[in-house]
């Protein structure tokens, strides 16, 4: 199996057996074709058919953003995601979320996001920062700072609680 078929296949299983929207498929299909297109034409082709598809739904994540496999759009409206983010497998992105840069002092710099993370409704994530895995960052959030793994992230400026299986019952299917 291509390494194309099997990213697409893993963020297909997270959204269970539910339907899928069918701008959340091709979202998924084009971002993962621009990834792994072998031929510079046919990325090119891809990058465009995703960029115009995204821009239609006020998502804005470059297919240059190296995301894991299981990545997960929920109320995928108006994302924004820096090109230089990392984000690890089985990750939930809700609406309204942006993931930026911070331009200058000590965190200059993009976020690199763990494995199993909640990111909910509105919050904005900034700064050459690493949250761990296994951590649910609450709506509203403002996070400038390293979040340990298994934690809940509240508030602005963000209030981290340590809790064990965090995720539990919103990271599902995990691949």
């Amino acid at each position: 199996m291509s390494v194309f078929s099997e990213l697409l296949k893993a963020d297909f299983k997270r959204y269970g057996d539910g339907k899928i929207a069918l701008y959340q498929r091709l979202f998924h299909y084009y971002f993962r074709k621009a990834q792994t297109r072998n031929s510079s034409f046919g990325r090119f082709v891809f990058k465009v058919l995703f960029r115009c598809h995204s821009r239609l739904h006020g998502i804005e994540i470059p297919s240059c953003t190296r995301i894991g496999k299981g990545f997960y759009l929920c109320h995928a409206y108006n994302i924004t995601i820096n090109g230089g983010t990392v984000i690890g497998d089985n990750c939930n992105i809700h609406k309204g979320v942006t993931i930026g840069t911070e331009c200058r002092g000590r965190r200059a710099g993009t976020p690199t996001i763990g494995n199993c993370v909640s990111i909910c409704v509105n919050a904005t994530i900034v700064g050459k920062i690493t949250i761990g895995d296994d951590v649910i960052i609450a709506p509203n959030a403002f996070v400038n700072c390293d979040i340990p793994s298994h934690s809940i992230v509240i508030g602005n400026p963000c209030l981290v609680k340590h809790r064990e299986n965090a995720t539990a019952g919103y990271v599902c299917n995990v691949v």
